[in-house]
């Protein structure tokens, strides 16, 4: 019996331990979490000036024309995928990834017909375990990212497709609603399409003059605006992340708490149950005695 109460309170003390270490690591990501909501909003106001001025030029502009305008029939796909870099986040990685897989699995026949552009080292290992074809990765994005940070796979993602490379760029990554709920998503990036979400549609817009043509400002700003959308999901990726970090760990936190209440109770049922053997053992000798 001793034993077996030494073994539970080994155990105790262990789970205190870890009940420690997930409970740090929960205030760690709220921390995070507010930086990198912070950072995002931050970064829509840019983004959404940039649609401005991209919309005024497509619209207003007669006759304009771009690659990363035009719709081609698609015979191949790439796709833009963001994961973390570590685990212990729940669902996060693996619901984007289960995404993918399917999507994958209902759109082509084999890997000759789309290619991935992979951002953390998750889904790296994730897609080089299944042997499929990666033309570009970016692992060790830092908590706060930069649009440097990613530019190169941004810059190469778009370029590819001007090239015709590819027909359609699709991005893949968790949208940010709130601490508790990331929503797996698919967007399809390029071609470049009014996407029907603009809620200033009403609003006064502003007049703009170009210099020296709209069609030279139009080259310019639509792949910038494209590398833009990668940031933002990649920003809006990273409040995920910590979301769904802050989550799992204070399910960790809570479920060790009620494995210690767990242990404790049965720690104190097994040493009533010694302290009346022990009694017994007593009363029975003094009657042998008396």
């Amino acid at each position: 019996m001793a034993k077996g109460m030494r073994d539970i309170k080994r155990q105790i003390k262990s789970i205190q331990s870890t009940k420690q270490i997930t409970k740090a690591m929960e205030m760690v990501a709220a921390a995070k979490l507010r930086r990198a909501e912070e950072q995002a909003q931050a970064a829509r106001p840019y983004a959404d000036k940039l649609k401005e001025v991209v919309a005024s030029i497509a619209s207003g502009t007669k006759g304009i024309t771009h690659p990363m305008l035009v719709k081609r029939p698609v015979k191949k796909t790439g796709y833009l995928v963001i994961t973390s870099d570590r685990g212990l986040a729940g669902g996060y990685n693996a619901n984007v990834l289960r995404m993918v897989t399917q999507t994958i699995r209902e759109r082509h026949r084999s890997n000759d017909e789309f290619v991935l552009f992979v951002i953390g080292r998750k889904g790296r290992d994730y897609f080089r375990r299944r042997g499929l074809p990666i033309v570009a990765e970016v692992t060790e994005v830092p908590d706060a990212p930069t649009f440097a940070d990613v530019k190169t796979i941004a810059y190469k993602a778009v370029k590819y497709f001007e090239e015709e490379q590819y027909d359609e760029l699709n991005l893949f990554y968790n949208q940010f609603v709130n601490a508790l709920t990331q929503v797996p998503t698919e967007k399809r990036l390029l071609p470049l399409e009014d996407d029907g979400t603009d809620t200033h549609t009403h609003a006064p817009t502003a007049a703009y003059e170009f210099e020296p043509s709209p069609e030279v400002v139009l080259e310019h700003l639509l792949p910038k605006y494209a590398e833009t959308l990668i940031f933002s999901a990649v920003l809006d990726a990273k409040a995920s992340e910590f979301g769904a970090k802050m989550t799992a760990m204070g399910s960790a936190t809570k479920n060790a708490s009620d494995m210690i209440s767990g242990l404790t109770l049965t720690y104190n049922r097994a040493r009533q149950a010694a302290i009346t053997q022990e009694i017994s053992e007593i009363v029975a000798g003094a009657n042998a005695q008396g």
